[in-house]
């Protein structure tokens, strides 16, 4: 009678597959708890270190010292130190965070300061200037800021009314402004035009609104600039704002002749590099 084979048992896997399945799980818990720890929340935290040491004890009430030395709850004293290490890190934190805005501040205002003071110096220039060119008796007024000079020149004085070409009386006095401002060319230089708020006229009506009248009288004292004066079209810039921003009432009629106007914007060095980009 012939002998039955033996059927070959499969026992699972290898014993050391369970030993490597227990270390893989307790290095995903290790790391598991090493993420949780760098993204604590403080509050929670603390929450946490409270709750732990009025619960966790062989005594109640929490953990109880043996002597002057150590606690019977050991854990609940590392969680301790740990607690105020993470709150040590967060002060040095917030004070670093406050030392440095305090530079950013500290280094704005001087940059300010030193931005004002060129638009400053440029400024008393400029008055000289509009002084030996017999123009220093209030036919254009200076402002100075931080980060530009600019000049308002009377829409009335340039033009007339409805109209954005430049009026042959005032070509000496364009001509005595184009030579102060071709001492900046190298500096960014914005011709901005403004109107008041009376609608054009509809019975000679060349331009379809306010904002159209602006920006033809901008445009008209930037070609004059490049044309007879020869300044740098890539450092000049022109547009209209039309009646949207008024400097007086319009309505009396002494506020609608300061509101027909056009500014010259020249930046200083600190703020000329890609002002008009």
């Amino acid at each position: 009678m012939a002998r039955r084979k033996k059927k070959s048992v499969s026992g699972g896997s290898a014993p050391w597959m369970n030993t490597f399945s227990d270390l893989m799980n307790l290095l995903f818990c290790f790391f598991v708890l090493l993420f949780s720890m760098s993204t604590v929340d403080q509050a929670k935290f603390e929450e946490m270190v409270e709750s732990f040491q009025s619960t966790f004890s062989i005594f109640d009430g929490g953990g109880s010292s043996i002597g002057s030395e150590g606690m019977v709850s050991s854990g609940i004293s590392q969680i301790e130190e740990l607690n105020n290490f993470y709150n040590s890190l967060s002060e040095n934190e917030d004070a670093q965070n406050q030392e440095l805005e305090d530079i950013k501040e500290n280094y704005e205002e001087i940059r300010e300061q030193e931005m004002l003071q060129a638009s400053e110096e440029m400024g008393e220039n400029i008055q000289s200037e509009l002084n030996a060119s017999g123009l220093g008796n209030g036919e254009v007024d200076i402002q100075v800021e931080s980060q530009y000079v600019m000049l308002t020149l009377n829409g009335s004085v340039l033009f007339d009314s409805g109209q954005a070409v430049i009026k042959e009386s005032s070509y000496d006095f364009i001509s005595k402004i184009g030579d102060i401002l071709a001492q900046y060319d190298d500096y960014d230089i914005q011709i901005i035009g403004h109107t008041d708020s009376v609608p054009q006229s509809t019975s000679n009506r060349k331009y379809s609104d306010n904002m159209e009248l602006s920006q033809g009288r901008a445009y008209a004292v930037y070609t004059y600039l490049k044309d007879q004066k020869g300044m740098d079209v890539t450092t000049m810039g022109c547009m209209g704002r039309g009646e949207t921003s008024p400097i007086a009432s319009n309505d009396t009629a002494e506020g609608r002749a300061l509101n027909r106007r056009v500014e010259i914007k020249i930046f200083n060095e600190y703020s000329s590099s890609g002002v008009l980009d």
